[in-house]
């Protein structure tokens, strides 16, 4: 019965935690970029299919930066459904790259393909510019905004260190 008492007080705290941790700011010169990559990796294990965390070695990778919905130089993939730019390919690993890496006794998964996109909001603040990790609906929030350059009311994340939203200010 005691926890039941606590409980309420911890649900207070928590709320007031999370009201006092996001901060909003209103923004009239920003960009924002999302930087796709392609990166080929393989895993490696003494066991594949028991070893829960295999070692990982990265081969050959490339990477475009979109900036603001824009088409990037030399894209030649996108957009996408996403309005994302995508790098060429990078060679896919031989099979003697693959097993030149190998350790005694492991054995060598199939190389993968991984896709990945990391988004970023650069904003003015007074005389300096802040640049945070953001997401996917903030990205394609400010490529809206962008051309016409309508201010935008940016949700910062926990310790001001994200923009987990961004809205146009109505005038």
């Amino acid at each position: 019965m005691q926890k039941l008492k606590i409980l309420p007080s911890i649900i207070t705290a928590l709320t007031a935690l999370t009201l006092t941790s996001c901060s909003t700011t209103t923004a009239e010169q920003y960009e924002t970029t999302a930087l796709t990559s392609y990166t080929w990796q393989v895993k490696y294990a003494n066991d594949l299919t028991s070893q829960p965390q295999p070692r990982i070695e990265i081969f050959a990778n490339t990477s475009m930066l979109n900036r603001n919905g824009l088409k990037p130089a030399g894209a030649v993939v996108g957009p996408d459904d996403r309005g994302l730019w995508w790098p060429t390919l990078p060679p896919r690993p031989s099979v003697d790259e693959v097993e030149q890496r190998k350790r005694p006794q492991e054995e060598a998964g199939k190389p993968e393909l991984i896709r990945d996109v990391k988004y970023k909001l650069t904003y003015g603040v007074g005389n300096s510019q802040q640049t945070l990790p953001t997401n996917y609906d903030v990205y394609r929030q400010v490529v809206k905004a962008y051309p016409q350059k309508i201010p935008l009311e940016l949700t910062l994340g926990v310790n001001d260190n994200s923009v987990e939203k961004a809205e146009p200010v109505s005038k």
